[in-house]
């Protein structure tokens, strides 16, 4: 399509869970095109709200992105592995969070976790559709929102304003520091039942989201559970993660995605 006498492409992905498209083109046309849209918009209330709101939009959507790339415990992939040149995005994978494991495939997901399983079809062949028909049998989690209890996000923000280390701090509106984020969910007992991922402040909802990866056992809406946040011994040699402490999060088990008016346009009940 053309805007402002500038050729764009059009991807209508769906991403913020509301009607919209991403718009690709060449670098130089891009703040022609996004004055264009400001303009046209500006009888609606356009606003321009930048990159990190654009992030913060998981939380409300449950668009699960950048899941942890599997490729580095097959014996099969060894020579990818060998080629893969230091600066793709597969060897750059960034894992960080409270959730700590020796066993790089307890990251690994699938697409239950992600909650994409209804976009599988086995009406064709393809690399892996045995293993995943075997796993449709019997699916271990499930994508869910995690909803933040109010007094202790307060706690954390508290923290900053007392002697001592504070907890990690809670960036807003979009708050993980690492591309594969990894919190740790627990039951009361202490017996890890989830890991939280995506974490944002929605001012639609006035709380802050967190996407999880559930047991099934575990993820009725409405369970109350017990989320670690920020990394152990002070944190990782991250750059963007300051020296910080711990601290355990009260979380309610939500339908993902979150927002109402998101569920109603993704199973067509409003156009």
């Amino acid at each position: 399509m053309r805007i402002a006498g500038c050729e764009v492409v059009a991807l209508r992905h769906g991403m913020a869970g509301h009607k919209g498209v991403e718009l690709s083109g060449r670098y130089e046309d891009g703040p022609i095109v996004r004055e264009a849209i400001l303009k046209a918009g500006a009888p609606y209330g356009i606003k321009a709200g930048g990159a990190v709101t654009y992030f913060s939009a998981t939380a409300e959507s449950a668009w699960m992105a950048s899941p942890f790339p599997a490729i580095f415990t097959s014996e099969k992939l060894r020579d990818y592995r060998r080629w893969l040149p230091a600066n793709t995005w597969e060897a750059g994978a960034q894992l960080g969070g409270s959730f700590i494991s020796p066993r790089l495939e307890d990251y690994y997901v699938t697409p239950w976790d992600l909650g994409v399983e209804k976009r599988i079809a086995f009406d064709h062949d393809f690399i892996g559709r045995a293993a995943l028909e075997e796993m449709a049998q019997n699916p271990r989690r499930c994508r869910r929102t995690l909803i933040w209890n109010a007094e202790d996000v307060g706690r954390i923000f508290t923290s900053l304003l007392e002697p001592g280390l504070a907890f990690k701090l809670l960036r807003l509106p979009y708050a993980a520091y690492a591309y594969q984020q990894y919190d740790a969910v627990r039951e009361p007992s202490g017996r890890i039942v989830g890991n939280s991922t995506f974490i944002g402040y929605t001012a639609n909802e006035q709380k802050i989201l967190s996407l999880a990866m559930m047991d099934l056992d575990h993820a009725e809406p409405g369970t109350e559970l017990v989320l670690t946040w920020g990394e152990p011994n002070g944190g990782s040699r991250k750059p963007q993660v300051e020296r910080h402490r711990q601290t355990e999060v009260r979380v309610t088990v939500a339908p993902a995605p979150y927002a109402q008016t998101v569920r109603d346009i993704k199973l067509g009940r409003i156009s």
